[in-house]
Order: structure tokens, then sequence, then C-alpha cells
């Protein structure tokens, strides 16, 4: 099984700038060791199963409870039961293959 998921968590009550809350959460995702992307909207990680991708989500609320009062989260989850772990970059390649390489 493949989890995949694309999401974006952040507090919307420390203005403008909310990158060293939203560096917090990275350093769960990367902790975790689960193969991940970072990009400029949010992150993709990839996990072999729903209850791991859940309890990452959770890790990551739990960096910004304690101090922020307002959080907004977007999440999005790819699942496929009959495919291995590796589509996060499985996905990109097909393309590649396609069209050449894509800017990433």
């Amino acid at each position: 099984m493949s989890v995949l998921v694309s999401f974006a968590m952040f507090p919307t009550d420390k203005g403008v700038s909310v990158s060293q809350y939203v560096s917090r959460i990275l350093k769960i995702i990367r902790e975790s060791s689960y193969d991940y992307k970072l990009s400029a909207m949010g992150t993709i990680f990839e996990t072999p199963d729903m209850p791991s991708a859940l309890a990452l989500l959770e890790k990551a609320y739990a960096q910004l409870a304690d101090d922020c009062d307002r959080v907004y989260s977007v999440v999005n989850f790819d699942i496929q039961k009959n495919k291995p772990i590796g589509r996060i970059n499985g996905k990109i390649k097909s393309i590649e293959e396609k069209i050449g390489p894509v800017n990433h």
C-alpha cells in the first residue's frame, strides 16, 4: 500500500510570516524517515498505510497546538492498495519519461 499525502498547515494568528512555525512541522516530517518533498505551497509525503499518515499529521499539528490559537490546514490523500511505497518519485519519473525533466 502507498499513501501519498499533500498538505499545508500553518497558524493564522501569528502575522504575515509563519515560516518559523512551518519549519517546526517540517522538522517532524524529516525526522519521520518517510520520503517527502517540500514546495512553496505545501509538503508531500508518503507512508505505507493510512494510520501512519494520520499519525504524522497529528504530530505536525501538535507542534503548533501549544502556542497557536488558530491553525489552518488542507490535506489531500492518494491511497493505492495495490502499489508499493515509492510513488512520490515514481509519479514524477513517469511524467519526465514522457516530456523530459520537470523543474522541481
